[in-house]
């Protein structure tokens, strides 16, 4: 039925891209979301074009030709809304810059028109009979971005998983302009990350608020993947998921039969994401499976909705943390080095659920350039790095030695329980500190 405006949307995509100009800018999308082959046909056309700006997020390899192709900047800028490895290494070069988000407001920024914006490009599955091209596992702020573009080209990859969604999770050949087929490049899975021996320590002390019926929602990194696993041979049952990222974690806890959905809410039975990022086997799972549903971002992170979710259990990292409670979970002093994500979005709507929780993990200690071991819990955030998380809004903090509520705590005894969860080798040097900014009362106490 659609067969006839498919083809006269067809290009190769060294034709798509010569709708780019000088001056434009190009969206791209995150994860497995940025077209491979447009990009290096856009990436050959670097001395015909200059100032385009190039957005996007999460860069995943094989990596962006893009912005590889041109040191100078002259003819690609790239802007990034979340770093990976990758685009922190190309912010060091002077080559990435960042934009803050709150993540569930991005495709507001879109349909705001917030965000300048001209050409859209970005992978999705094949299009269907219906005339439909899904979004698979990168539903994000896809729809938003292709809707309120001037021109919108997708790039079909028959490898890309097939996802049901709820919203956002697809768009008809009818709203985008081009389509071009990419090479049919496997999905990117990151090297899963084995878990340090303080992360197993936290996942211990978060299994103690996790119970039958509670909803998870995981952040990345080797601590939720070791607290999945933690979960499924606790036998827990009847746990729901609303997250933005699905990870293997959840795929090891579904097959131990630790999910059902059954007691939440919202999208009753349903696994409910954003995007995924794991595993060929993760993959694998989501691919036509009716118990996933990918929503646009605006959904999945939205407070609002988090909140309406009964015993929602929000696990995240961060880089440090200081006494008044701030976080700082995307910046090494001034480096940025990630970005945002949804964690504001779910310590937010975490706490607001009905016996929600909210916990950010971390080390209690780092080792920095000479190799010296330094408190992860400092006086205050080291200078130049941004507070990701106010001190209003923290709920829990978790180390390897324990977990510290400072959600309406005062100044001294959010001190105190911080310390408390500090290592054992600053815990002294911490309350001297403490005690010169007057933060430190004389019934304070540290548990032995």
């Amino acid at each position: 039925m659609f067969e006839s405006e498919y083809k006269a949307k067809f290009r190769t995509p060294e034709e798509a891209v010569k709708v780019v100009k000088s001056g434009d800018w190009v969206d791209y999308m995150y994860f497995n979301g940025y077209p491979k082959a447009l990009d290096r046909a856009l990436a050959k056309r670097k001395d015909e074009l200059y100032d385009v700006h190039i957005r996007s997020g999460i860069s995943l390899p094989p990596f962006p030709e893009v912005p590889q192709s041109d040191p100078t900047m002259q003819h690609f800028q790239w802007d990034s809304w979340h770093y990976s490895a990758f685009d922190a290494k190309l912010a060091d070069q002077g080559i990435c810059s960042f934009s803050p988000l709150l993540y569930h407001e991005v495709p507001g920024y879109y349909r705001r028109r917030e965000v300048e914006m001209d050409v859209a490009m970005m992978r999705v599955c094949p299009m269907d009979k219906y005339g439909y091209f899904n979004f698979g596992i990168n539903a994000s702020h896809c729809e938003a971005v292709l809707e309120n573009a001037k021109i919108a080209i997708v790039e079909e990859n028959e490898n890309m998983p097939y996802v049901y969604g709820g919203n956002g999770n697809q768009i008809h050949i009818s709203e985008i302009d081009f389509v071009v087929r990419g090479e049919n490049e496997l999905m990117a899975n990151p090297v899963p990350l084995e878990p340090t021996e303080a992360e197993m320590k936290i996942a211990e002390h978060i299994l103690e608020d996790i119970h039958d019926g509670c909803c998870i929602q995981l952040g990345i990194g080797g601590l939720p993947n070791y607290l999945g696993k933690k979960i499924a041979e606790a036998g827990l049952r009847d746990l729901g998921v609303h997250t933005e990222m699905m990870a293997d974690a959840y795929y090891e806890m579904w097959k131990k039969g630790c999910i059902s959905g059954a007691k939440k809410e919202l999208d009753r039975k349903k696994m409910v994401c954003s995007f995924a990022l794991g595993s060929q086997e993760l993959y694998e799972f989501m691919d036509h499976n009716p118990m996933i549903a990918t929503y646009s971002v605006d959904y999945t992170n939205n407070p609002y909705v988090i909140a309406q979710l009964s015993n929602v259990i929000s696990i995240n990292g961060c880089l440090e943390i200081d006494f008044y409670g701030q976080v700082a979970s995307e910046m090494q002093g001034p480096r940025q080095i990630t970005g945002t994500g949804g964690q504001w979005d779910f310590v937010l709507g975490a706490y607001h659920s009905p016996g929600g929780k909210s916990f950010l993990c971390t080390s209690s200690t780092y080792k920095d350039k000479k190799g010296q071991i330094q408190s992860k819990i400092k006086p205050f955030l080291t200078p130049g790095a941004a507070c990701t998380v106010s001190r209003q809004m923290t709920h829990y903090v978790v180390t390897e030695y324990g977990k510290a509520l400072l959600k309406c705590q005062s100044i001294w005894k959010r001190t105190e329980r911080l310390i408390e969860i500090a290592h054992p080798q600053f815990r002294d040097e911490l309350i001297k500190e403490a005690e010169k900014l007057g933060f430190w009362k004389r019934s304070n106490k540290i548990e032995p």
